[in-house]
């Protein structure tokens, strides 16, 4: 879970879970409200997580159900968005990807 930089606490998943779906840049923290970003680590390491998603298609070439490769598709996908939130590291300042 992520640890605010400038206040100290730790984040729950929940409210870290909620501020991963916005499009700005920065997260408030729920503490003491400063800004925080994403580290650049942790920007990695979630959208590598994340790109896994898509590869699941490769199972309709497999000779299984449709049920059960939607089955495995939601199950996979909830799974990654309950673990999402603890790869997740903040920072003061921005820093770029590259």
């Amino acid at each position: 879970m992520p640890t605010c930089q400038k206040c100290g606490k730790d984040w729950s998943w929940s409210q870290t879970f909620k501020k991963m779906f916005t499009l700005d840049t920065s997260m408030e923290c729920p503490y003491c409200g400063e800004k925080q970003y994403y580290t650049k680590r942790s920007r990695k390491r979630t959208a590598a997580v994340s790109v896994l998603i898509p590869f699941l298609i490769f199972l309709t070439l497999l000779d299984i159900s449709l049920y059960l490769i939607g089955g495995i598709y939601v199950v996979f996908c909830l799974s990654i968005l309950g673990f999402l939130p603890f790869l997740i590291e903040t920072s003061n300042e921005e820093e770029p990807l590259w």
